[in-house]
């Protein structure tokens, strides 16, 4: 393992991550608000130390990266980044206790929105900003942007894009992976500028209208509002959010092949099929279901189901109404969508569609062996047969995010909280999603949570965004040896 080149590389996220706090500092000065010393303070401390250990890691020949390089190089690497994504909350004493700074900073980077703010609106908007732009950053991968704008690194991109965004299936979408990375970068900017344009058009601020574009697109959910997107009591804003958060939670490989004139990509897609014929049949579900018993109106029935559907199904966290007070159905199936989560090469978090898909035809292809059991079957998605290699790696990926759920729900029960609290803070965490319920439900924040449940929510929130193996495999022993 070349653990000069290891730390060579987070000094580099580190160092851009510095320079990325000058948006915020921009914000703040324009603003006039109380922030800019701690931005400006935190700017300069991230980059001197970044450049400090960069320098003293110069020497030596460059070599390629092994896959172990790669997968310790992201794990770290998004550690440090909610590591110095501490230093705004800290100096500007917007959050002044470490442990519920780091919360804050791993919920942004992670784009799981969980938060442990009391009264947001009072924040600085230098800090708000920051907040927002921690969730845009994490969204697409801190990691594949420095592959994007670092091609001449030379040292393993693909490594490094495999570990970051280990889906069952890796995009190509170009010859080389730093131009792969380049372009879902672009389309991932595009959509987001799109959708402040059309927040303006309603007439949010510009203030608010990039702050929550930033915080939609990376599915995170973080809000500059005490009470999120009710806040607005907007139809039309609602609708907005509904559908960024539904492109959002798609393969940004279709959202490519989509602008370069292949309309019908969406619709050949098996994937994208099932995952948005989910969010329909679990809002026409959860709309009669809260029809009566909790709205007297069909329409405002439908638009809160279609809203809150959206939002778990995504992991995005956005929410419109304290859905704990819906009928014990709707909540189930809002739970259920919380382990769902949006599709492969999306930036939604969950167990992904395309797992739970091939799960699925797996079991049937099982089932239908006992029945013909000679008969020559296999498991297929988009007309291709799927590697048993592949299928072994989901059914790990399941067995692994269903037990390390259970293990970290009997802790956060070990620690006090109720049945419900505890399985909800967890799912919500691992799944990157934010809001859950109980003590952590859709009015309510993760303040409360004991010091020792926030470190374990915290993991959660790692293992989840980095889809558990890349995390976890650090934890081997067989890792560690040559």
């Amino acid at each position: 393992m070349h653990f000069r080149i290891i730390t060579r590389f987070i000094a580099i996220l580190s160092f851009f991550l510095g320079l990325s706090m000058g948006a915020p500092l921009l914000v703040s000065l324009i603003y006039k608000d109380t922030s800019s010393p701690a931005l400006f303070f935190s700017m300069c401390t991230t980059t001197f130390i970044s450049i400090i250990v960069f320098i003293s890691t110069r020497r030596g020949d460059d070599v390629q990266l092994t896959h172990r390089d790669g997968v310790v190089i992201v794990t770290l690497g998004w550690v440090m980044a909610g590591l110095f994504g501490t230093l705004p909350y800290l100096l500007s004493g917007a959050i002044p206790d470490f442990t519920n700074a780091y919360f804050e900073s791993m919920s942004g980077f992670t784009t799981t929105g969980a938060s442990i703010l009391n009264n947001i609106e009072a924040l600085p908007e230098g800090i708000l900003f920051w907040r927002s732009l921690t969730q845009w950053l994490g969204g697409m991968g801190i990691i594949v942007l420095s592959i994007a704008i670092l091609p001449f690194l030379g040292i393993g991109g693909m490594q490094l894009y495999r570990a970051e965004i280990p889906s069952p299936v890796v995009d190509k979408l170009k010859p080389r992976i730093s131009e792969t990375a380049k372009t879902l970068w672009k389309v991932y900017l595009l959509i987001t500028a799109v959708e402040v344009v059309l927040l303006l058009f309603g007439g949010m601020s510009l203030f608010d209208s990039v702050c929550h574009a930033f915080c939609t697109m990376p599915t995170g959910g973080f809000s500059t509002k005490n009470a999120s997107i009710a806040h607005f009591n907007s139809a039309y804003f609602d609708a907005i959010f509904i559908v960024f958060m539904l492109l959002a939670g798609i393969n940004f490989s279709l959202h490519y092949r989509m602008l370069k004139g292949d309309f019908k990509i969406f619709g050949r897609d098996s994937e994208c099929r099932v995952f948005l014929l989910m969010a329909v049949v679990f809002t026409l579900i959860v709309t009669v279901n809260i029809y009566g018993s909790v709205y007297g109106s069909i329409t405002e029935a439908f638009r809160q189901a279609a809203f809150h559907v959206s939002s778990i199904i995504t992991t995005t966290g956005f929410v419109t109404a304290d859905y704990e007070k819906w009928p014990g159905l709707s909540q189930l199936i809002l739970l259920g969508c919380m382990f769902l989560g949006g599709m492969a090469g999306s930036t939604g978090g969950g167990m992904k569609t395309m797992r739970i898909m091939l799960l699925i035809r797996h079991g049937y292809t099982e089932l239908f062996r006992i029945i013909h059991p000679h008969a020559v079957t296999a498991v297929k998605l988009g007309g291709k047969a799927v590697p048993a290699d592949t299928l072994s790696s989901i059914w790990g990926f399941f067995i692994l995010y269903i037990g390390l759920f259970v293990v970290a729900s009997l802790i956060m029960a070990s620690l006090g909280l109720d049945m419900i609290s505890a399985f909800a803070s967890v799912a919500a965490s691992i799944g990157n999603i934010g809001p859950g319920l109980g003590v952590v439900g859709p009015v309510k924040n993760f303040f409360g949570i004991p010091l020792a449940g926030k470190w374990v929510l915290i993991f959660c929130m790692l293992l989840g965004r980095l889809e558990i193996y890349t995390v976890i495999v650090l934890i081997a022993p067989e890792f560690w040896r040559k």
